[in-house]
């Protein structure tokens, strides 16, 4: 099975390439449209969307039978969500919001498979529920300063310095990372499972 991750994200092909998938990386534009309202829906919209570095821009420039990947990630504290900072200042007011509080890190994944003719989409999100310690306004501007914050949903990593941060979780670790590894590997297994009923 030819697997294409369509996402520039390291930190994905990182998780990939731990759990020995073999892939190809092929990135689109950078356009994001959301229509949805509820955090697990906005995930699995913006992993499949057209105009952007996800699945189905992807599917478009790709050639032969192929699985890809598409995959995004938010945070979400009550009804808002944060995606990632816009500077400095907007990266300081989500670690204020998260210190000391429970928030969720959704991610959303969809698998676009193309066999001749024929295109399966399977989308899905997984919810992990992240409780931070409380955090000074000096912790926070030291975090900033390193510069970890700007290509993060909510302005933190949680592998990375700001893991000192986080007391505990609730769900998969990997999906606060960025990809839910094992419910992926799962997934894979079941299209190929098809696959080999189909033939």
């Amino acid at each position: 099975m030819r697997i294409v991750l369509a996402s520039a994200s390291p930190r994905r092909r990182e998780l990939l390439e731990q759990a020995g998938i073999d892939f190809e990386i092929l990135i689109g534009s950078t356009r994001e449209c959301i229509t949805k309202e509820e955090p697990g829906e906005i995930v699995e919209e913006l992993s499949l969307a057209k105009d952007e570095e996800k699945a189905k821009g992807v599917a478009e420039a790709v050639t032969g039978d192929a699985v890809i990947i598409g995959a995004d990630t938010i945070v979400a504290k009550g009804n808002k969500v944060l995606g990632k900072p816009k500077d400095a200042e907007d990266a300081h007011q989500m670690l204020a919001m998260l210190q000391g509080e429970k928030h969720q890190v959704y991610t959303g994944v969809t698998l676009l498979q193309k066999k001749g003719d024929e295109k399966i989409i399977r989308s899905f999100h997984e919810r992990t529920d992240v409780f931070m310690t409380s955090m000074s306004d000096q912790e926070i501007e030291a975090y900033i300063a390193t510069g970890e914050p700007f290509d993060k949903a909510g302005s933190y990593g949680i592998q990375g310095r700001a893991g000192i941060f986080v007391e505990r979780i609730e769900g998969d670790y990997y999906n606060v990372v960025g990809l839910p590894i094992s419910r992926l590997c799962r997934e894979l297994k079941s299209l190929e499972a098809e696959d080999d009923r189909k033939e």
